[in-house]
């Protein structure tokens, strides 16, 4: 089993930008790559104002700017020469299989390639490879500096060694672990998804409004989140891309999308990040822009 030392992440989104900052803090050597300059310009500004903020609050041990100095970025992939790399882009099969395959032509032999993949198969991932045994899942929940769990997925050829020595990562990042047969929405979207889908279904038939079945399932359940709620958090178009999958891949019905979701997502509603989804998230940004000036 190999001991990682460096990291590199690939994707300065939500989900690249939070796995980044969590290497980082836990003294790790890290890249952060995406082609997009706004992007990593956005990612630099969140991740420094995180790290300060926790420092702040005594949840970071180490000095901030010590953290921070762990922490590169770049635009160019081939910059890249970390002993794992952690893709984290768009959850779509044939991107991923497009940089999986770049990455397997720069990167040295012995790094792992692993994809933060909350769905897509792991072993049809690194078919686009002449490193099947290199290749696995690291599913980060959202968001990764502070959800406890990480899901790992082995494809149909990843070696042990791959396997132990990403276990062992996630477990250095202070996270359970959980593992996972590469099978379509692994274990936690599997479970997830369909329920997010039977709340749009509500929503959609008016069995209740979006109010109403949000509070019946956080007060009911003891859910910290609604499940239309979550759902914004998440991203509706990830939602939908999960959906697909898990409908392609099972051929179950079940997991059809409810066509309200699929208009939102066609209409751009893609929750928060949008500032629209199945709430409107403009409103309240606005009056918080106007209590600011007052």
């Amino acid at each position: 089993m190999a001991y990682i030392n460096t990291v590199g992440v690939v994707g300065a989104g939500q989900m690249g930008s939070g796995i980044a900052q969590l290497a980082a803090a836990h003294g790790f050597d890290t890249w952060l790559v995406d082609t997009n300059p706004e992007a990593l310009t956005r990612a630099e500004e969140l991740i420094t104002n995180n790290i300060h903020r926790l420092v702040s609050k005594g949840h970071l041990s180490q000095d901030g700017d010590g953290a921070l100095t762990q922490l590169k970025y770049s635009s160019n992939v081939q910059e890249l020469s970390s002993e794992i790399i952690i893709e984290a882009i768009v959850e779509s099969e044939g991107v991923k299989k497009s940089l999986v395959l770049e990455l397997d032509k720069i990167a040295k032999c012995s790094t792992i390639l692993a994809s933060n993949t909350s769905s897509i198969s792991i072993t049809r991932l690194a078919s686009a490879t002449s490193r099947p045994i290199k290749v696995i899942g690291m599913h980060f929940m959202n968001p990764p500096p502070i959800m406890k769990l990480v899901e790992i997925v082995r494809g149909a050829n990843t070696s042990d060694d791959t396997f132990y020595t990403t276990k062992a990562l996630a477990e250095r990042f202070g996270k359970t672990v959980i593992c996972s047969k590469d099978f379509a929405g692994f274990v936690v979207n599997r479970i997830l998804m369909p329920m997010l889908n039977e709340a749009f279904y509500a929503l959609y038939t008016g069995v209740a409004s979006k109010e109403d079945i949000d509070t019946g399932m956080k007060l009911g359940t003891n859910h910290p989140m609604g499940p239309l709620e979550l759902a914004d958090f998440i991203g509706l178009d990830i939602c939908l891309s999960i959906l697909n999958v898990l409908h392609s891949g099972l051929g179950d019905n079940k997991y059809a999308p409810c066509p309200l979701l699929v208009q939102y997502v066609d209409a751009g509603r893609h929750g928060r990040k949008r500032g629209v989804g199945v709430y409107d998230y403009r409103k309240s940004s606005q009056k918080g822009k106007t209590s600011s000036k007052l």
